[in-house]
């Protein structure tokens, strides 16, 4: 199953709005929806903290800030992409526990 990974933090309005669409749109869609909180990672808060929302898909990012839904169908309907030699989101511990 492909999986969409969304970086937030709490209290931020658009991360809450980019996770309730991607909600609405996982089980049409059929994706595996998770969510990291970049305050509990140093790397991952300075990667991504001026930036949050940032989506990625299966590894590879794809938004900052807000849900482009035509890409993210276009994307999950081309198939299993292989991640990106070295992936271009920072590795974190988290995601391989989901």
């Amino acid at each position: 199953m492909r999986r969409v990974t969304v970086y937030s933090k709490p209290d931020c309005h658009l991360c809450q709005q980019a996770i309730g669409r991607l909600q609405a749109l996982s089980t049409e869609l059929s994706f595996e929806l998770t969510e990291l909180d970049i305050t509990l990672d140093e790397a991952l808060h300075r990667a991504y903290f001026e930036r949050i929302p940032v989506i990625a898909l299966d590894g590879e990012e794809l938004f900052d800030y807000f849900v482009d839904e035509r890409i993210l169908r276009a994307r999950l309907s081309a198939g299993a992409q292989p991640r990106p030699e070295g992936g271009s989101c920072p590795e974190h511990p988290l995601e391989s526990r989901r």
